[in-house]
């Protein structure tokens, strides 16, 4: 492409949208409230995403998001330092695992949503 991109920003789905919103408000993303049915969520005005109050199982049982971190094993305490798994039903915390391109851990939000936050190997 000739045109420099600037931000990606998926779209995920929504089994109860409330109940979403507020885990990644504790995830510490920060919400702008696009309308009823829509929110945008981002950290660091870096890396942002598209919640919808839209469930279609298929969709979001297949859904994955691949955060880049500079250290999964910190980012795994950090994340078990939040007890999301006991705030939030159906929410999975994976520890962190060694592949051969990196590590990686994983979130499974309270939807399904695969997240992976993983730091490649230099």
């Amino acid at each position: 492409m000739r045109t420099s991109a600037t931000s990606i920003r998926p779209f995920i789905g929504a089994k109860n949208f409330e109940e979403s919103r507020s885990f990644y408000q504790a995830l510490g993303f920060d919400e702008s409230v696009i309308s009823p049915q829509m929110s945008y969520f981002e950290v660091n005005s870096l890396i942002g995403f598209y919640l919808q109050n839209a469930y279609v199982k298929d969709w979001v049982d297949n859904t994955m998001v691949f955060v880049e971190v500079a250290d999964a094993d910190a980012y795994y305490q950090e994340l078990l330092s939040l007890n999301l798994s006991v705030k939030f039903n159906q929410v999975r915390l994976v520890p962190v695992r060694i592949e051969p391109w990196g590590k990686e851990c994983f979130l499974h939000d309270p939807s399904g949503i695969l997240w992976h936050f993983g730091q490649f190997s230099r």
